[in-house]
């Protein structure tokens, strides 16, 4: 009797163990369900664009889908990316879209250098509203667009101009910009300052919102070729040098500019963006790849694109996000930054 005690208590502790050790291996493969799934979205995904779009400049919107201009095709698409379905919207004849932003209004604004006007774009109807330069500008060359804090949108013209629109009345006027060609990129600091850089001209320059005037800085580094230009939440200048292959840094606060090379040989740095997290954003066309400059620490990190040639031309996120359009590749790119 005592043995048979023996035997049902070494069995009920034999099937303990394999119960015990059933559910560990359950939790286990669960676990790794789990890490499989929140890996799921790749870190780096490409979308393709319809061939010819020459997709010039991208505006992630807060309903999750993605605008960009077709340069080639004279539209502005719209990205689905859960699906990757592509709608067009056409612009009108002779248009040629450089810029997109989200304003205030939730809508697409673009900066057309076909139709030489700006652009809204109704994301509910599709209407399609131009705002023209006036009859005596000539041709600009429109390049990019910010709002400013009292949604005024503020633009620049390649060909040696900058503007504002005032969306509420339809007033648009035009300013020439010192040293002529060369106005590019452009961007509004946390503080309603609006600044602009000239790629021609090599400098960057802070827009008098009330007179239209507009004070020039220059760089450390002559001819450098400022492209782009992007506030930080700190309400400093980051700079796109792309003659010099270097990120310039301009503190407006105490008047001082810093500069780094970024890393390897022929380096082109066209885009610049600074993400929520203050990380800064840029696209290399020398080594076809976007980097991420980390301001304390000072260190590039090097995301090579998958598409050979793909020439990101603008760069915009939301956050989590950060967004590009391969105008060399027809297709556009995100990095998702949750999983770096």
């Amino acid at each position: 009797m005592f043995g048979f005690s023996l035997l049902v208590i070494s069995s009920l502790i034999v099937i303990s163990v394999i119960i015990i050790m059933t559910i560990a291996a359950a939790e286990q493969q669960t676990s790794h369900a789990q890490v499989k799934q929140s890996l799921s979205k790749p870190m780096l995904q490409e979308f393709a664009v319809p061939s010819g779009s020459r997709p010039h400049d991208v505006a992630p919107a807060p309903d999750g889908t993605v605008w960009y201009t077709a340069q080639g095709s004279g539209e502005l698409g719209r990205l689905e990316p859960s699906t990757g379905k592509i709608h067009s919207i056409a612009l009108g004849q002779g248009s040629a879209p450089h810029g997109v932003i989200i304003g205030p209004d939730g809508a697409p604004w673009v900066t057309d250098g076909g139709l030489n006007a700006i652009v809204r774009v109704d994301p509910v109807t599709e209407k399609v509203r131009l705002f023209p330069l006036p009859q005596n500008s000539s041709y600009a060359n429109l390049n990019t667009a910010t709002f400013d804090h009292r949604g005024v949108i503020w633009f620049t013209g390649q060909s040696g101009i900058y503007g504002r629109l005032d969306p509420a009345v339809g007033e648009l006027k035009v300013f020439k910009a010192s040293g002529g060609p060369g106005p590019y990129g452009i961007t509004t600091t946390p503080n309603g300052d609006v600044y602009y850089a000239s790629l021609a001209g090599s400098y960057i320059a802070r827009i008098d919102l009330t007179t239209g005037n507009a004070t020039v800085l220059d760089p450390p580094t002559p001819d450098q070729g400022a492209r782009r230009i992007w506030a930080d939440s700190h309400g400093r200048l980051w700079v796109s040098e792309w003659n010099a292959g270097k990120l310039a840094l301009y503190d407006p606060a105490i008047k001082d500019w810093r500069e780094w090379k970024l890393p390897g040989n022929n380096t082109m740095p066209y885009a610049v963006y600074v993400d929520e997290k203050d990380m800064v954003w840029l696209s290399d066309f020398g080594v076809n790849a976007l980097v991420r400059f980390d301001p304390t620490k000072e260190k590039f990190e090097v995301f090579h694109l998958p598409s050979a040639l793909s020439n990101v031309r603008q760069i915009l996120g939301r956050p989590g996000e950060i967004w590009g359009a391969e105008s060399g590749a027809d297709k556009l790119v995100v990095i998702r930054t949750g999983a770096l």
